[in-house]
């Protein structure tokens, strides 16, 4: 694997790790962590109506594109796929963190620390995936 495959990868572990984090709490119905910003900004993110896409939380939907873009990584390594399938979540998923961003400073004025974990994440990949 070159060097871009396995900080890809890598990247790809910390968002799974991260969506599946916030997913395992949406499941339980019990409050994320929240270790940097006030207790109340979290809690405030996590029960918006923003909090999910199509009725579906965002957390289950950004493990799912964590996921696809690790099984990606694999299968373009092994060249089964082009690159191409593998910059096309990763440009998704950059510009809905974009949107959740945006959706956290000035709708909700209030942030939550995974999210921002993701949306770092998904700048890094982004980076890695088109330059």
């Amino acid at each position: 694997m070159s060097p871009q495959e396995i900080a890809l990868l890598i990247f790809s572990v910390i968002g799974l790790l991260d969506a599946g984090l916030i997913s395992y709490h949406t499941i339980k119905g019990v409050d994320v962590p929240c270790p940097i910003f006030p207790k109340e900004w979290c809690l405030k993110v996590q029960y918006s109506k923003q909090s999910k896409t199509l009725g579906i939380p965002n957390g289950f939907l950004g493990f799912l594109l964590y996921l696809s873009m690790f099984v990606l990584v694999f299968l373009f390594a092994a060249g089964n796929v082009p690159f191409l399938f593998l910059q096309i979540p990763i440009a998704i998923g950059f510009f809905f963190s974009l949107y959740f961003l945006y959706v956290q400073a000035f709708v909700l004025r209030a942030f939550c620390v995974w999210c921002l974990i993701s949306a770092a994440n998904l700048t890094l990949m982004t980076v890695i995936a088109f330059l």
